[in-house]
C-alpha cells in the first residue's frame, strides 16, 4: 500500500512579506497531480495545514480546492491539526467531509479511531493523532504529568489497545504533530516547549508501522520508520539547504516498509543566505547565480555604506533581508538585537534578562521554574481561548 506524507502546508504564510499563495497552489497541484500518476493509496497529511488559528479567506479558498480534487480524485486523504492550527476550525463538517474520503482527525478524543483501508496483504490501520497541548490534554488522557512525552504516550497506548483488538497482521501508519529526539529544527517553525522540554523520544511510537511525523520543516529520517517529510516550501532564510519534497512511502506484507522514496516539490525561488563588505557582494562573479534568488545579506562592512538596501538591489533585485556584523567588533556588540534572539526559546530570553538587570547574576532554579510555569501558563491560556472562540 503506497501513501504519500506531507505535512507543514502553512497555507496563508507569507516569505518576508512576500505572498507565497500562488507557490502554495502550485504546490497543491503537484500533490495532487503526483498522487493521481504514482496511483497512491492514501494522502497523509501530518499537521500544520493552516499557518495561524485563523486564516486568511484566499487560503482557506486553496485549502478549499486542495480537498474537492483529492475528493474527486477518489484518494482517500487522512489529515490531522497542528500546533498553528485552529483544531475546532480546521475539524468544522468532519463528519460529512468524511464521506467523500477526506477524514479530518482534530479531535484528541478520537486519535484510536482509524481510518482502515485494506489491500492484497489485509488491512492497514491509520491512526490521525493531532497536536497535543499537555496542559489541556492531561486529565483527558489521565497522563501522569504535565508533558508532551506524557500526553504523547497516553495517547499511543490507546491506540496501542485498538490495534491489539484488530485482526492479527492488521498494519498501522500513525500520524503524529510533535517534536521528536534528534529532529533537526529550523527558525521558522513556532516554539512548543512545555516545563523546559520540547521533544519527545521516538520510542514512544513503538509497535507502529510507519509514523508520518509533522512539526519540522527538514525532511529527515529518525528511524527507518519514523520520518518528517517537513515543509514543502522554505518560510526561512534557514532552509537553504533544505531540499524541500514529499516522502512516497509503501508498506508490504507484514508490515515492511518496501519502498521510501522522496518526491521533490516545486520551487518558487532559490534562496541564498550572502555574507560579506557591499562592494564585494556587488562585485564577486560567484554570486552571479544568486541574481534570481531570495537573498539574505549580512553586511561585515566596519562603517555601514550608504543605501545599502537600494545598491544590493541592483544586483539582486530579489533582496529580502538585510543584516549588519562589522568586522573587527566584539561578538556581542555587533550583532542586532534579533540577531541575538536568533534560535533561542522564551525560556532562554527571559533567563538572559534576568542576567541582563542584574548584571552578570543568574536565575537559580526556583526562579527557572517560575518562569517555566509562567510560559507554560500563557501558553495553555491561549490554546484554552482558541478552543473557545
Amino acid at each position: 500500500m503506497k501513501f504519500l506524507h506531507t505535512s507543514d502546508w502553512h497555507l496563508g504564510r507569507a516569505f518576508h512579506r512576500v505572498s507565497l499563495l500562488g507557490a502554495q497552489a502550485a504546490f497543491v497541484d503537484h500533490l495532487v497531480e503526483t498522487a493521481r500518476e504514482r496511483e497512491v493509496d492514501a494522502v497523509l497529511v501530518a499537521g500544520d495545514v493552516y499557518d495561524r488559528a485563523v486564516p486568511p479567506l484566499p487560503a482557506v479558498e486553496l485549502y478549499d480546492r486542495a480537498l474537492h480534487r483529492l475528493a474527486e480524485l477518489g484518494v482517500p486523504t487522512v489529515m490531522i491539526s497542528g500546533n498553528h492550527d485552529s483544531a475546532r476550525r480546521l475539524g468544522v463538517g468532519a463528519g460529512l467531509i468524511g464521506r467523500a474520503g477526506i477524514h479530518l482527525r482534530t479531535d484528541p478524543a478520537g486519535c484510536a479511531d482509524p481510518v482502515v483501508l485494506a489491500d492484497a496483504h489485509g488491512e492497514v490501520a491509520l491512526y490521525g493523532l493531532p497536536y497535543l497541548e499537555p496542559a489541556l490534554v492531561k486529565d483527558q488522557f489521565d497522563a501522569e504529568r504535565v508533558s508532551h512525552e506524557a500526553v504523547l504516550g497516553a495517547a499511543m497506548d490507546r491506540i496501542r489497545a485498538d490495534l491489539a483488538a484488530r485482526a492479527p497482521g492488521t498494519r498501522s501508519v500513525v500520524l503524529a504533530h510533535a517534536f521528536v529526539t534528534g529532529g533537526q529544527t529550523s527558525d521558522s517553525e513556532r516554539d512548543i516547549t512545555v516545563g523546559g522540554v520540547d521533544a519527545v523520544p521516538a520510542s514512544v511510537f513503538d509497535g507502529v508501522d510507519y509514523v508520518a511525523l509533522g512539526h519540522l520543516h527538514g525532511c529527515q529520517t529518525i528511524g527507518e520508520r519514523i520520518r518528517y517529510c517537513g515543509s514543502p516550501l522554505a518560510y526561512s532564510f534557514s532552509e537553504a539547504g533544505h531540499r524541500k519534497s514529499m516522502w512516497l512511502i509503501e508498506i508490504g506484507a507484514g508490515g515492511a516498509l518496501t519502498g521510501a522514496e522522496r518526491i521533490d516539490t516545486p520551487v518558487p525561488r532559490a534562496l541564498a543566505r550572502l555574507r560579506g563588505r557591499l562592494e564585494e557582494l556587488l562585485e564577486d562573479p560567484a554570486h552571479a547565480a544568486h541574481t534570481d534568488s531570495w537573498v539574505e545579506a549580512t553586511l561585515t562592512d566596519a562603517v555601514r555604506p550608504d543605501d545599502p538596501m537600494a545598491r544590493l538591489a541592483v544586483r539582486f533585485p530579489h533582496t529580502l533581508s538585510l543584516a549588519f556584523e562589522p568586522e573587527g567588533r566584539e561578538e556581542d556588540s555587533g550583532a542586532s538585537y534579533a540577531q541575538r534572539l536568533k534560535g533561542r526559546s522564551d525560556q532562554e530570553i527571559a533567563e538572559d534578562f534576568v542576567a541582563h538587570v542584574r548584571g552578570g547574576g543568574h536565575a537559580d532554579e526556583a526562579e527557572r521554574d517560575v518562569l517555566r510555569s509562567a510560559f507554560d501558563d500563557v501558553r495553555t491560556d491561549d490554546s484554552r481561548q482558541e478552543t473557545h472562540r
